[in-house]
């Protein structure tokens, strides 16, 4: 039975305390709702996204296993595995645009002429490796991510995808395997650089791992930002904590803050985007705290706010959206029994597969999730979902 609380807010008495219950192949964690999102009335942001959730769990929408857990050093899905991945798209997309099935529709030919390898992404072992106290990170580039192919990807990506708003003419008439094809290089280029970058650390310093989870449903429905969700932007800032949820990023493009990480030049080239939309979908940071009281976090954030100054960006601007939303908190202790970042890690590698979804709050809402990507059908149930509305309302 789920524990009952005398009050919660002055909103739940004597009824199940308002939480939602994930369970993995051998586990479940508790999400507790955050309090200034959720519990200030109906028509706050918390509140409506846990609404949204609770209509994608009702209509069963398919679980986007393939684009979950990213940044886990350990999992199987390592960069060799997502560099095979990758050329299998790419082969999709090439063969449609061999058929000319593009140039029919008076499109120019779009190939990706390219078969990636992992050396495409990470920089050599054998380059010096290890901690840059000095912040000068290519004095010791060995193992670290090759920006410069994930932003060429991506450009692939926003190319033949278009805007979630304004669709590429490509992607109108691919067929289904291609569009999947196309939404799979958006995919497989994040899982790339959560992996890179969680393997450097685990060599050099495992503590700062940084894996997390993007939970994403097919076809979940998106809904406009209310004025009044645009400060909760300004609230949280750029604070990411273990066992944080956080509101997904439900649109195509780069936000200010990725562009200004990943070193690009072209600031005003149109691919930069701030967010406009919340869905039913959530993100979870499992990797250590970290907010601006970290030395090398604030030094990253006064760059960062010099940056936007110096490209005509106002930090104080809450329509520019940044920073991330927090809507709850994964109660840690109860869901593993310890707060040691370590040892969550640990049982959350060994159970990188989501069963079931369930919001608890008077009566619960849920959804069994029963394939997996051990399954050989997996990425047919995920063509055949999205078969059903192919403008897709989940782009990211």
């Amino acid at each position: 039975m789920e524990p009952t609380v005398q009050s919660i807010k002055g909103h739940y008495k004597n009824v199940p305390y308002p939480h939602i219950k994930v369970t993995l192949n051998n586990l479940s964690y508790y999400i507790e709702f955050d309090p200034i999102t959720r519990w200030r009335g109906e028509d706050q942001l918390g509140h409506r996204w846990v609404e949204a959730l609770k209509k994608n769990l009702k209509n069963k929408l398919v679980l986007e296993k393939n684009f979950c857990f990213l940044g886990f050093a350990d999992s199987k899905r390592n960069i060799d595995f997502l560099c095979n991945e990758l050329n299998n798209t790419i082969f999709q997309i090439n063969r449609f645009n061999s058929f000319n099935h593009w140039g029919v529709n008076k499109l120019k030919s779009y190939k990706i002429d390219k078969n990636y390898t992992p050396d495409d992404f990470i920089y050599s072992a054998d380059l010096p490796t290890g901690l840059c106290p000095d912040g000068d990170e290519m004095s010791k580039p060995g193992l670290r991510l090759k920006h410069d192919t994930c932003n060429e990807l991506h450009r692939y990506f926003e190319d033949l995808q278009g805007q979630a708003w304004d669709l590429s003419p490509y992607y109108k008439i691919a067929d289904y395997k291609t569009k999947y094809a196309i939404r799979q290089l958006n995919n497989l280029c994040h899982e790339i650089e959560g992996w890179v970058q969680s393997n450097r650390k685990k060599i050099i310093d495992t503590e700062w791992m940084r894996p997390s989870q993007i939970t994403t449903f097919l076809h979940a429905p998106r809904y406009e930002l209310q004025d009044n969700d645009f400060d909760l932007f300004k609230l949280n800032r750029y604070d990411r904590e273990l066992g944080g949820v956080y509101l997904h990023w439900s649109q195509i493009g780069k936000t200010l803050f990725e562009v200004f990480r990943d070193g690009d030049k072209a600031v005003g080239d149109g691919g930069i985007t701030h967010q406009r939309y919340y869905s039913g979908e959530f993100d979870i940071e499992w990797g250590q705290t970290i907010t601006e009281d970290d030395k090398f976090k604030k030094e990253e954030m006064e760059e960062f706010r010099t940056w936007l100054k110096d490209n005509n960006y106002d930090w104080e601007d809450p329509k520019l959206a940044l920073g991330y939303i927090k809507l709850g908190q994964v109660d840690l202790k109860r869901s593993f029994g310890t707060e040691n970042f370590l040892e969550i890690y640990k049982q959350l590698s060994n159970n990188l597969n989501i069963t079931k979804i369930e919001v608890i709050e008077g009566q619960t809402t849920d959804c069994d999730y029963s394939y997996s990507l051990e399954s050989p059908n997996w990425q047919q149930i995920q063509i055949e979902s999205l078969k059903k509305g192919y403008e897709s309302h989940s782009l990211r």
